[in-house]
């Protein structure tokens, strides 16, 4: 993994390990796993790397017309492998104009999900609770998810699936109309060679530019 790493919860850059402590600290979390951004994703990088993955890499399947992946962010390191990782996606607002849309599986702790939201915790914790507001079908299976209550600049939801908390994220807030629709999900790691026929384009300016190589 890079070593152009951040914070998964605020993307500050992080203390590196040393001769005195082999984990990675920021300063406002402490002990973190580290995070960073790949921009301009290609077939090849993201093939590559779902190869490698613990966790789920979703992608909206069948990917919705217009829609382009721009980034990969990944959270974890050379001795836990990768813990955290979430997929951006910009396309059409349904209402008019250009809009975000992230979809993060990690494990409990990470805080990947919780820091592309602007959210304080690490995870969604008691907003996971009551009726959800929503749903994304994975194979044949409707994963509840729960509004979350993070930046007012985004519409945030929360599930889960297989022991891994399922975040969508959209940007801006009013975009989070997507899910209104019948949102089905596709992990990557599965998809073989379809993911070469995927459109690939740039990553937000909104993404921290701490990347990795």
């Amino acid at each position: 993994m890079g070593r152009s790493t951040m914070c998964p919860r605020c993307a500050r850059t992080l203390r590196e390990p040393s001769a005195w402590s082999a984990r990675w600290t920021c300063a406002a979390h402490g002990v973190v796993l580290p995070a960073r951004v790949l921009r301009e994703p290609s077939a090849q990088v993201i093939s590559g790397i779902a190869t490698t993955l613990d966790v789920p890499l979703w992608l909206p399947w069948p990917l919705p017309r217009g829609w382009v992946l721009g980034a990969l962010v990944l959270a974890g390191d050379e001795t836990t492998g990768v813990r955290g990782a979430g997929l951006v996606l910009s396309g059409p607002h349904p209402l008019g104009g250009a809009a975000d849309w992230v979809l993060v599986a990690e494990e409990p702790g990470v805080g990947l999900g919780a820091g592309l939201a602007g959210l304080a915790e690490v995870d969604p914790g008691s907003a996971v609770v009551g009726a959800p507001a929503a749903a994304i079908t994975v194979s044949t299976h409707a994963v509840p998810l729960w509004q979350v209550d993070a930046a007012p600049d985004r519409a945030t939801y929360a599930g889960e699936w297989e022991g891994c908390w399922m975040w969508t994220i959209f940007r801006p807030q009013d975009a989070g109309v997507l899910l209104v629709d019948d949102v089905r999900a596709a992990d990557m790691r599965r998809l073989g060679r379809e993911v070469d026929l995927l459109p690939y384009g740039t990553a937000p300016d909104w993404l921290p530019q701490v990347s990795g190589s």
